[in-house]
């Protein structure tokens, strides 16, 4: 158990919550530390298969808690960098988690909360949801949330958003490309779990080899190198058990191994 988050599991799915829902999930060092500590786990969990990462309450996460940032006010240069630093490799856990991370968006989502939510590699999100880039209102900047952020929402959006620290919804996000999906807040549960069963029915390794290949290959040149290490890849894949058992499935017209089997009614 830790003190910031809830955790549940149910098969190969795992169901991270912030829960501090007084503060509307701001985030302060444990919540930072439990976090990393949390999706470290998940690393060297063979039987996971996707994470939901959501908040409690009546948001998602509002950035960074005030007691801490009052804390802050005091710190040297030094512990400073440190505390940066901790939040830096905290989202950088979650982001190379090897399996499909679904962000559950509700509420606010604001400042850190908007990085959590760009290391996500689908978010869903409830029409009322609020997104806010508000580091520039206190005089700071999206340090160590912009590589993740820059990524998800998009140079040009960031150019915005970064420098006029404006509030974007749903529908404008999901216009952006950030957000996947939206729906009604009763409706955002059955849509994770709709996204989680589509990731759920696909080979387990091809699902860890998709998510790392668009990571691999996301800006970089279409060189010789490139070309070489896209075709060893499908190679590896094409000759692994998992690709035979599909290609032999798809063919034989029957479900993957990997599927449980069907009960007749």
């Amino acid at each position: 158990m830790t003190q910031t988050l809830q955790i549940e599991r149910s098969g190969g799915v795992a169901r991270v919550w912030l829960d501090r829902p007084d503060v509307r999930n701001a985030f302060n060092e444990s919540v930072i530390a439990e976090l990393g500590a949390t999706f470290a786990t998940f690393h060297d969990d063979a039987a996971l298969r996707v994470v939901v990462l959501g908040g409690r309450g009546k948001a998602f996460c509002a950035g960074a808690d005030l007691g801490w940032m009052r804390a802050m006010a005091d710190y040297s240069w030094e512990q400073n960098r440190a505390d940066a630093q901790a939040l830096a490799d905290m989202l950088w856990t979650l982001y190379r988690c090897p399996v499909p991370v679904i962000g559950r968006i509700h509420g606010d989502c604001y400042a850190g909360g908007v990085g959590l939510a760009a290391v996500c590699d689908v978010l869903v999100a409830a029409d009322a949801a609020s997104f806010c880039l508000s580091e520039a209102k206190l005089g700071l900047l999206p340090g160590t949330i912009s590589p993740y952020v820059v990524r998800a929402l998009g140079e040009q959006a960031s150019r915005r958003y970064f420098v006029t620290a404006e509030r974007f919804s749903a529908v404008q996000a999901q216009a952006l490309g950030f957000v996947h999906a939206v729906c009604l807040p009763d409706e955002i549960d059955a849509k994770v779990d709709e996204i989680v069963a589509a990731i759920a029915a696909n080979g387990p390794m091809a699902v860890r080899a998709c998510k790392r290949l668009v990571q691999d290959v996301a800006g970089r040149p279409i060189d010789a190198a490139l070309r070489e290490d896209t075709a060893r890849r499908i190679a590896d894949i094409r000759a692994s058990a998992e690709g035979r058992e599909g290609v032999q499935s798809f063919l034989g017209k029957r479900a993957p191994a990997w599927l449980p089997p069907v009960t007749p009614p």
